[in-house]
């Protein structure tokens, strides 16, 4: 229900697309997979890299504000 709320579309209408799909069709799902999988972990090392040459430590600041949140102090 909420499926075909958000994206038009039904169970009987995406197992009918997806038995008409052409090998064409599924080598673009595959290219554009590996496009922005490339693409997100590229991203995701840099941003690490960023926020350790700025000094930060994840793991410390995620334990102070978990023992913040805990504690009260």
């Amino acid at each position: 229900m909420v499926s075909e709320i958000l994206f038009g579309m039904d169970e009987s209408t995406l197992a009918y697309d997806l038995q008409r799909a052409h090998s064409a069709d599924v080598w673009f799902l595959r290219a554009r997979f590996w496009l922005w999988g490339t693409f997100a972990s590229i991203a995701s090392f840099f941003i690490g890299h960023a926020i350790a040459v700025f000094g930060y430590n994840l793991f410390s600041g995620g334990w102070h504000i978990l023992t913040t949140l805990w504690g009260g102090h």
